[in-house]
């Protein structure tokens, strides 16, 4: 899931970031609105952590341009303010959900997390695919019941590529998705973390790659 967080309190930008890669999303960090929107010029983010209260384009202005865009991007609003009133101009103003501050990290890793499976297409709970299984929200993948030891970059692999239902995913899709904005587009690190999930996955193979360079899960015998 890739995750833009837009705060203007430095400091608990910072901690909302590395709580949410953690958790195994790419998250890349905005301190004001105009960053904000030029992050958004660039990049296909699922949600977007939007502070309300932000300098120099205010958060409603921000949200408005994502409504007004036909944006797929999901936004959860932060406010200090926690009364009705500002719920409902936020979700006015086309915000998906609201969340008052202050707030616990474990609630908010659930709506983003909520908020992403909404994106497009909705998504199960429960990823399924060639014997494979995977719960985002439990944290457990396994396969055909034995359960798959991956460390959090795998783990969001393999995700981003089940959420894919058969459809190849290209190295630069998966880089994009998996990783940040601070990923070396030149690097070999996909490449690197696809053998090393194949060798968790085991045999039969069920990650294969196409002639083109994708990636696709399937049984052996599927076509992509």
């Amino acid at each position: 899931m890739r995750v833009l967080v837009v705060e203007d309190f430095e400091a608990l930008a910072t901690a909302l970031a590395s709580g949410l890669r953690r958790e195994g999303m790419a998250v890349d960090l905005a301190l004001d609105g105009a960053a904000a929107l030029e992050h958004l010029g660039t990049t296909a983010y699922d949600v977007v952590v939007l502070d309300r209260d932000l300098p120099v384009v205010h958060g409603d202005e921000i949200c408005r341009r994502l409504v007004a865009e036909q944006s797929p991007a999901k936004v959860i609003m932060l406010t200090a303010s926690g009364t009705v009133r500002d719920r409902v101009q936020g979700l006015g103003l086309g915000a998906d959900d609201y969340l008052p501050k202050p707030f616990d990290f474990t609630e908010l890793v659930a709506r983003v997390r909520a908020l992403g499976r909404r994106r497009g297409t909705a998504l199960p709970p429960v990823l399924e695919r060639a014997g494979l299984n995977l719960d985002p929200g439990l944290w457990v993948a396994s396969r055909d019941g034995r359960r798959l030891e991956l460390s959090r970059r795998e783990f969001a692999l393999l995700e981003c590529l089940l959420a894919a239902d058969g459809r190849p995913l290209s190295a630069e899709e998966l880089l994009e998705r998996v990783w940040d904005e601070n990923a070396d587009p030149f690097t070999t690190v996909v490449k690197t973390t696809i053998r090393r999930l194949r060798t968790k996955i085991g045999a039969p193979p069920v990650l294969h790659t196409t002639p083109a360079g994708g990636y696709w899960i399937g049984d052996p015998d599927e076509l992509a």
